[in-house]
């Protein structure tokens, strides 16, 4: 079954194309959340407000991207959600060379392509690398979890977030040299 021919059920109130698709996409939508809210119970809540809101605005649906990247729109805009209750805070344009800590990120940038992968299948280092992650700004969070954890291309990840794809590619830049940075020292041998 294609995902058009998933969508046209779900139009028509087939409820178990419903059932399918929330099948299909639980997995993906759950992760996203996760990732980003770092919080299960969290996630789960975010995940069942996506697939809720979807069916309810399935009528809007225009095809101009994927179902998964529409899905992955709502999870992502309902997970930012969230985290700005949290935090009560937003983020502006110029807070995205920031660093949480008040200092700016430098500007250089570096060679991500070196660091050596094996050193990173230990557990410690998997641990700092996630603390890493989850201490980017959100801004440059979302896009790295969206285009390398997640494995959506940049056009996709534009989709996404509505932004361009120079942006998406801008941040993910910053993210690679502020988890660079965040990292400097962690693939040494115990």
């Amino acid at each position: 079954m294609t995902a058009s021919d998933l969508y046209a059920r779900i139009q028509a109130g087939d409820k178990s194309a419903c059932d399918e698709c929330i099948r299909i996409y639980t997995p993906m939508v759950y992760q996203l959340a996760l990732r980003i809210l770092g919080d299960e119970a969290e996630a789960e809540d975010v995940t069942q407000e996506t697939f809720l809101n979807a069916f309810k605005a399935i009528d809007q649906f225009e095809w101009r991207s994927e179902i998964s990247t529409w899905l992955y729109r709502i999870a992502y805009n309902a997970a930012v959600g969230r985290l700005r209750k949290r935090r009560d805070t937003s983020l502006s344009v110029e807070e995205l060379a920031v660093r949480t800590d008040g200092q700016n990120l430098p500007r250089q940038l570096y060679d991500w392509c070196c660091l050596p992968e094996r050193d990173f299948e230990t557990a410690r280092a998997r641990e700092q690398l996630e603390r890493a992650i989850s201490s980017l700004p959100d801004n440059l969070k979302s896009v790295f979890v969206l285009r390398i954890l997640e494995d959506l291309s940049t056009r996709q990840v534009a989709e996404t977030l509505d932004i361009s794809e120079d942006n998406v590619k801008t941040r993910l830049r910053r993210a690679r040299l502020f988890l660079q940075n965040e990292l400097r020292g962690v693939a040494t041998p115990d």
